[in-house]
């Protein structure tokens, strides 16, 4: 299996190059040259694999470079009851008659970012150790990336992660849960402006190749296609628990922000997955719902990007929705050069609109959408809480509230849960009166001593921040 550029970069490599790179030379993120198709008998022999097991499976189609044994016991480590709570993994939390939750949160972190990052972290390791190599991984969060990968490279031999974060825009918990790692190889940046402004200095790092390629720098984000590969597993799982027989078709609702969990489950639908619709849940920042309903894909800056409840999705660039864009294209030569127009000059001045008969293709691929406000998330909140006795978080309770609109009968619906509800205690505080749950490990966490560098949302600052702490 070889790897290209969405931008058309002729070169072509191997699942551990790629691994370590993070974005392609000309700026294009990497996809594999076709996706593998998967058919009746596959599905049947796969339905009642343990988690572990199904994810080697799935990333053996994907990956040739690594020793079967090795990757097995890679994930063997990875997906266990002790890290993720249950033999299931992600087991479903049923909301009434074709309607339930997939459960992404059980990790150390408490978010589905746990679900890709701790399996990244084996493979980082693994990979590092094979070269005798080092890498400082540069990553941008809203919220929930950065504490899975921190809580997944910290103490990892070889691996050092420089992680940019939006000054006071996460929740107390999320930045609690970054902020008081004290692991030497653990550098939290403050950005003084919003997600976008981080994304895109990880994005220019990436991009200056002797700066990259001088201080080893690799991403964690889901600009990084091993770990967006690791997100395609739970498609699968989750299918199987929601179904007796390969053909029954399932839908998923999918909060989203930079696309790339939505964008997992558009991989697994190419793969052969029965997916009947994936359904796009945006908050006020709906660059994405408005992209689906009309084809306008019309980026923000920083000053119309809101604030809301819902701060992991507070992204008005989705790094992640230029993988879908190629694919909608043809996922081939030309698309690789209308995508590179599209996304390497015309996001750059605000956006593009597809043709009509570009647009008419996003109907076969099964994407609907829709947006929530905070009153309907509140509302939302309430009303599963009272009727199922379940408490979800701002994040879920948008893909809850989304999956109604677009439920069809006959289809189960299974809402992606994409955290725990402590994360966001003020919005629970606000739905319920009351303060949510806090497992017992993580009591007092706001009170820890914080360590964090507040920086300008400047490249160069960043640069300069890295070269200096980045090591021999």
């Amino acid at each position: 299996m070889k790897y290209l550029s969405t931008r058309g970069d002729p070169a072509r490599r191997g699942f551990s190059d790629i691994l370590l790179e993070g974005l392609a030379p000309d700026g294009g993120l990497y996809l594999p040259g076709r996706y593998p198709r998967i058919g009746a008998d596959t599905l049947a022999r796969w339905r009642d694999l343990p988690y572990a097991d199904l994810a080697f499976e799935i990333l053996s189609l994907f990956i040739d470079d690594i020793p079967a044994d090795d990757l097995r016991a890679i994930v063997r480590r990875t997906y266990t009851r002790e890290v993720f709570g249950s033999e299931a993994i992600t087991p479903l939390k049923p909301l009434g008659p074709g309607l339930a939750l997939q459960a992404l949160s059980n990790g150390p972190t408490l978010a589905f970012k746990d679900m890709a990052m701790q399996l990244l972290g084996q493979l980082f390791e693994y990979e590092l150790a094979r070269r005798g190599e080092t890498l400082n991984i540069l990553g941008a969060t809203s919220g929930d990336t950065g504490s899975a990968a921190e809580y997944a490279m910290r103490g990892k031999k070889g691996v050092r992660v420089f992680m940019l974060s939006p000054h006071g825009r996460m929740s107390p918990f999320q930045q609690a849960q970054m902020f008081s790692l004290p692991d030497a190889n653990i550098h939290n940046l403050a950005i003084d402006g919003v997600f976008d402004d981080c994304q895109d200095i990880v994005k220019a790092v990436s991009n200056d190749l002797e700066f990259k390629r001088r201080h080893r720098i690799g991403t964690v984000n889901s600009i990084n296609w091993a770990r967006l590969l690791a997100q395609v597993v739970y498609y699968f799982a989750g299918y199987f628990q929601a179904t007796t027989t390969d053909d029954e078709r399932v839908s998923f609702a999918v909060p989203s922000g930079n696309f790339g969990n939505v964008c997992a489950g558009h991989v697994a639908r190419m793969m052969g997955l029965p997916i009947d619709r994936l359904v796009v849940a945006t908050n006020e920042n709906d660059v994405l719902d408005e992209f689906f309903r009309t084809g306008r894909y019309r980026v923000r800056g920083a000053a119309d990007t809101h604030e809301t409840s819902s701060p992991s999705m507070d992204i008005s660039k989705a790094s992640n929705f230029e993988r879908f864009v190629f694919d909608l294209l043809g996922h081939d030569e030309g698309a690789a050069a209308r995508t590179g127009q599209l996304f390497g000059v015309d996001v750059a001045r605000g956006g593009f609109e597809l043709t009509a008969e570009e647009f008419g293709r996003v109907r076969g691929f099964g994407f609907v959408s829709g947006r929530s406000t905070h009153a309907d998330r509140i509302a939302t909140i309430r009303d599963t809480q009272q009727r199922f006795g379940v408490t979800i978080d701002p994040h879920t309770a948008d893909g809850l509230k989304v999956a109604h609109e677009h439920r069809r009968p006959g289809t189960t619906m299974l809402v992606l849960e994409t955290a725990l509800p402590i994360k966001f205690a003020a919005t629970i505080r606000e739905a319920l009166g009351r303060e949510p749950e806090r497992p017992a490990s993580l009591a007092g966490i706001e009170d820890l001593p914080r360590r964090c560098k507040l920086l300008a949302a400047d490249t160069a600052a960043v640069k300069s921040y890295i070269a200096n702490h980045c090591g021999p």
